[in-house]
C-alpha cells in the first residue's frame, strides 16, 4: 500500500509533554467504528466479565547515553548513543547521533565517575558499524553490573517529539514506565500502559476482568518513520518478545469460554499475533519477531486493542488502520484532533474494536 495513505496533519499542539494526572483521568476514544468520548476510568464499564486484558511488563531503561570517542586523533568529539537491543551480557545495539566521528575498532567513553566507586569509567568498543547509523558496542563491564553503570549515567529515551521541546528530567523515570513494568530491556515505553493506576486495576478486577502479562522489549525502530513510498518496502526493526506457555493456556482457555482478548498496545498486539497459530490457538513464544501489521492483515488471537494516538506515516498508525479500518481510524483521528484529545506516547487512549 502507499504510505501516503497513512499521512495526516497533527498541530502541535496536541502532542502532549507530560502524561495525565492521575493517569487514569486521561480520556479514551471508543472506536466501534462509531465514536465515543469516555473516560479511561470508564474502561471497567467498557469491557465484559471474562475478559482479559493482556499488558506488556518491560521496563525501560535509562538507555540515552551522552559521551565522547577516545584514543583516536587529537579531539575527543561528543557522541550520544541510544541502546536499542541487548545481545548478550556485555554487548547493545546502539544508534549513533554523530555516527559519522565513529569507525569500528574506536573506544567511545560514556562519563568519568560512577557512583560506585570501583566502576570508574564506563567505556565500550565499536565492534561493528552498519549503514544508517547503527552500531555493536561491546562494554567493558558485564550483566548486572553494566545494568548499574547504564542506569548511573543514562537518560531516559524520550521519544523524539518530547525531547525536542524539552530535556528528559527526574520526573521522567517515573512518568515514563507502566505500572506493570518489572523487566529491563526496552527503551520506549509500551505506552498504553501508562494509563493504569491501582484503583482502576481493582475496579477491573472487581469487574471479572482478567490480567496477563506478555514481554516486549521495544526497540527504538519504534520511532524510525516509514521512509520507503510503499508499505511493502520498509523492514522493521526486531524486538525480543517472550509470551510464556502458561499464560498462552490461560488466555486461550477464557477466550474458549467467550471472553475477549484485549490488546494493551501494539507491543502486546504483537507479541500475541505472532504465537498465534493460523488456527488462532496461543502457543508458548520466545524470540525475535519483527511483524509488521498492515491492512489486509488477518488477525488470530485479539479481540480489542487499547491503545494511544499515533504518529502519521508511522507503522504503528498503520497497524490500528489494520486492526479497525483505514477509513475508521482516519475518521477517529480527525475528530480526536478536532476534539482536543492530546497525543503520542504521554497524550490520551482510545479503545479499538476489528472493522466489520
Amino acid at each position: 500500500m502507499r504510505t501516503d495513505l497513512f499521512d495526516f496533519d497533527l498541530p502541535a499542539d496536541r502532542i502532549a509533554l507530560r502524561p495525565a494526572s492521575p493517569r487514569d483521568s486521561a480520556r479514551l476514544l471508543v472506536v466501534k467504528p462509531e465514536l465515543d468520548d469516555r473516560s479511561f476510568r470508564d474502561l471497567p464499564d467498557l469491557l465484559q466479565p471474562g475478559d482479559c486484558l493482556v499488558v506488556n511488563d518491560s521496563r525501560v531503561i535509562a538507555a540515552r547515553l551522552k559521551g565522547r570517542r577516545i584514543g583516536r586523533g587529537t579531539t575527543e568529539p561528543q557522541i550520544e548513543a541510544t541502546l536499542h537491543k541487548r545481545l548478550d551480557g556485555s554487548r547493545w545495539r546502539a544508534f549513533i547521533l554523530g555516527a559519522r566521528k565513529v569507525e569500528a575498532g574506536d573506544t567511545l567513553r560514556f562519563g568519568d565517575e560512577g557512583q560506585v566507586c570501583f566502576l570508574g569509567q564506563l567505556d565500550a568498543k565499536v565492534s561493528q558499524k552498519d549503514e544508517g547509523g547503527e552500531v555493536t558496542l561491546s562494554f567493558s563491564f558485564h550483566g548486572p553490573i553494566l545494568d548499574q553503570a547504564i542506569a548511573e549515567r543514562g537518560e531516559m529515551p524520550l521519544p523524539p517529539y518530547i525531547a525536542a521541546r524539552r530535556k528528559p528530567d527526574v520526573q521522567d523515570r517515573t512518568d515514563y514506565q507502566t505500572a506493570f513494568a518489572t523487566e529491563d530491556g526496552s527503551v520506549a515505553a509500551p505506552t498504553a500502559g501508562l494509563h493504569f493506576t491501582p484503583a482502576l486495576l481493582e475496579r477491573l478486577a472487581a469487574r471479572g476482568v482478567a490480567l496477563h502479562k506478555v514481554t516486549l522489549h521495544v526497540g527504538a525502530g519504534t520511532f524510525l518513520p516509514v521512509k520507503a513510498d510503499d508499505t511493502a518496502d520498509h523492514k522493521m526493526h526486531a524486538e525480543f518478545g517472550t509470551l510464556t506457555a502458561e499464560t498462552a493456556d490461560a488466555l486461550s482457555a477464557a477466550r474458549a469460554r467467550g471472553g475477549r482478548i484485549v490488546a494493551v498496545g501494539s507491543t502486546a498486539l504483537r507479541t500475541l499475533e505472532t504465537a498465534a497459530g493460523e488456527d488462532g490457538q496461543l502457543r508458548a513464544f520466545s524470540g525475535d519477531t519483527a511483524i509488521f501489521i498492515t491492512p489486509g492483515y488477518r488477525f488470530k488471537a485479539v479481540d480489542l486493542m487499547l491503545t494511544n494516538f499515533h504518529l502519521p506515516r508511522s507503522t504503528l498508525f498503520m497497524l490500528v488502520a489494520a486492526f479497525s479500518g483505514l477509513e475508521t481510524m482516519q475518521k477517529a483521528y480527525a475528530h480526536a484532533i478536532a476534539s482536543g484529545y492530546r497525543f503520542y506516547s504521554y497524550g490520551d487512549a482510545c479503545l479499538l474494536y476489528p472493522q466489520r
